[in-house]
């Protein structure tokens, strides 16, 4: 684990965790070998909306340290791992369902730097042999971090608010349909696809999936929990974004080619975030059973 910013102790206590700045190449080189690192999971990026407001930073970030990382992958032959997303597609490709293989024109520059991700990782896979794997995932939603920005966060506020103050107002529209995934799911899905040998994988780069739902149908399962629960709507520029990005994916290639399948579904998401955040903003307080589906 590593950051530029100091860790917080939960995360202090789960293992090692080391200074890492991406865009400084030397730093990188050393960590690469006074660790013995062989694996890379790349996650540093600025998300959807945090990108569209400081462009210049998100290039930065989002690509020179993409390059940093691809060349030093290449240069000591490490495994590289790096996510891409559903903003890498845009309002030209096919939205329900969008497939691995279509046209990707993204709006964003979080998704055009994703794409570019996608194309020079198989690039070097090509011309140099470098072990490079990516997956696009949906929305990642997790009871353990706090929104960062991104287009889907609606998905993991709407908990923590749901609890604290018993209202959310949302920035999408009601029936604006999303993919997600539990960041269970997501961890696994890295895990499994990173073990698999070279020589299983037909492409680089899979769609996974999980669940789609729009925040009208996730605020209705969200009441079974906390009754006194009210979603009101006011769309800002991230509906702009949502818009231009897949409803649902195509994730059967990923499905047949390596064995991928996902265990959390909606119903089993809103359970597992309102067990890890209950005792958080509501200790003390008993909780009643969720009000059934009529």
């Amino acid at each position: 684990m590593s950051d530029i910013i100091k860790a917080p102790d939960h995360i202090l206590e789960a293992g090692p965790f080391i200074y890492a700045d991406i865009l400084d190449f030397k730093n990188l080189q050393e960590i690469v070998v006074n660790y013995r690192v062989d694996w890379i999971i790349h996650f540093s990026a600025l998300l959807s909306a945090i990108g569209e407001q400081n462009v210049p930073l998100a290039m930065r970030v989002n690509i020179e340290g993409l390059h940093n990382i691809l060349e030093l992958a290449n240069q000591y032959k490490l495994k590289l791992f790096v996510p891409s997303t559903i903003g890498a597609f845009g309002p030209d490709s096919p939205r329900d369902p969008t497939p691995d293989l279509t046209i990707q024109r993204p709006r964003t520059i979080y998704g055009v730097a994703k794409v570019h991700a996608e194309l020079l990782g198989e690039y070097y896979n090509q011309r140099f042999g470098l072990d490079f794997r990516s997956l696009r995932f949906p929305g990642v939603i997790s009871s353990d971090t706090n929104p960062g920005g991104g287009t889907t966060d609606y998905a993991v506020a709407i908990f923590h608010e749901a609890l604290k103050t018993g209202r959310y107002q949302c920035y999408l529209e009601p029936d604006t349909m999303l993919p997600m995934m539990y960041i269970t799911d997501c961890l696994r899905s890295i895990s499994e696809y990173m073990e698999l040998p070279a020589e299983k994988l037909k492409m680089r780069t899979y769609n996974i999936h999980a669940m789609s739902f729009t925040p009208r149908i996730l605020a209705e399962i969200v009441k079974r929990f906390v009754p006194e629960f009210e979603m009101t709507y006011k769309p800002d520029s991230r509906q702009k974004i949502a818009d231009t990005w897949p409803m649902r994916f195509d994730d059967s290639r990923a499905r047949a080619d390596w064995g991928w399948h996902h265990e959390y579904d909606v119903e089993r998401l809103c359970q597992v975030m309102f067990d890890a955040l209950w005792p958080q903003y509501r200790p003390g307080k008993q909780r009643t059973k969720p009000v059934s589906k009529q």
